[in-house]
């Protein structure tokens, strides 16, 4: 019989909107995942499908702690966290740690990522390492619209009048400081890499913009590896990729693990230890001196 708090787990269109999470945390979607359809979880227990299909409508950032979580589903927390892990077993869900790249520092925020197709232990492994493919992309006419670096130079004669660039110059400059931000470079930095101390006058911006996009060009970032760290597909202990292949920890492989280091003595049994030591020093002495 399906679980009668199925279809309480939705709340209706009228109701308080579900929380999000402080930027950077919450709900995170997985990549290369099917079309929404009425199928997707059938396959769960009546308890995981209502909350996985509930979890699958959030949005990204959403927070999905299991307190904000029982705030807002027909279920306790220890309901919860029972059925998140066993989405997790499942392949739907997982939890681990990913390092914020570019922040300029040794920054771990943890993640909950969620897949509405089930994924097996080797996946995740794959996703762990950065080796999953980005999707396809979408390849429906679009709406044509002006890039980033157009809008900038464009708008470059607000900031320094003595820069101010036509359509023709802007469409010939937009690949030169395309460049500029693939390679990391913010606004306020191009703005400042062609503002800053001008000739006066300015007999060509085109031509000066010119030359300062390609003196000034930054370099070329070092690239940097997927730092994610994921639980076992098993027991839930984190590890780095290489000590999980398949998903799967060492112990839950059957592997032995590290060699545990002795625990220490008491006081007590160190003092007797110490005082032994001392007679035996003590009667090797005398026994010499005989």
């Amino acid at each position: 019989m399906a679980d009668a708090k199925l279809s309480a787990a939705f709340r209706p269109a009228h109701a308080t909107p579900h929380p999000m999470a402080n930027p950077g945390y919450g709900k995170r979607s997985a990549p290369e995942q099917r079309p929404r359809t009425n199928n997707d979880f059938t396959h769960l227990p009546p308890r995981e499908a209502a909350i996985a299909a509930c979890l699958d409508r959030l949005p990204d950032g959403a927070d999905i702690s299991v307190k904000t979580l029982a705030k807002h589903l027909p279920y306790g927390q220890c309901a919860l966290r029972t059925a998140l892990n066993r989405l997790q077993a499942a392949g739907h869900l997982r939890r681990g740690r990913e390092h914020v790249l570019g922040s300029g520092s040794a920054r771990w925020i943890t993640r909950t990522w969620f897949s509405r197709t089930a994924r097996d232990n080797t996946w995740w492994a794959a996703f762990t390492r950065g080796d999953v493919p980005e999707p396809e992309p979408d390849r429906r006419p679009q709406r044509p619209t002006r890039s980033r670096a157009f809008i900038l130079l464009a708008a470059l004669g607000r900031t320094a009048p003595a820069l101010s660039l036509s359509y023709a110059d802007c469409v010939a400059l937009e690949p030169q400081l395309t460049e500029w931000f693939t390679r990391g470079a913010t606004e306020p930095d191009v703005l400042r890499a062609l503002t800053a101390g001008l000739p006066s006058p300015v007999h060509s911006p085109v031509a000066l913009v010119r030359s300062r996009l390609t003196t000034k060009l930054p370099p070329e970032p070092a690239l940097r590896p997927v730092l994610r760290v994921l639980e076992c597909g098993r027991c839930g202990s984190p590890g780095r990729p290489e000590a999980l292949p398949g998903g799967v920890c060492g112990p839950c492989r059957g592997e032995p693990g590290p060699p545990r280091a002795a625990a220490p003595l008491p006081p007590a049994a160190v003092r007797t230890h110490a005082a032994a030591a001392r007679a035996a020093a003590t009667g090797l002495q005398a026994g010499r001196q005989a």
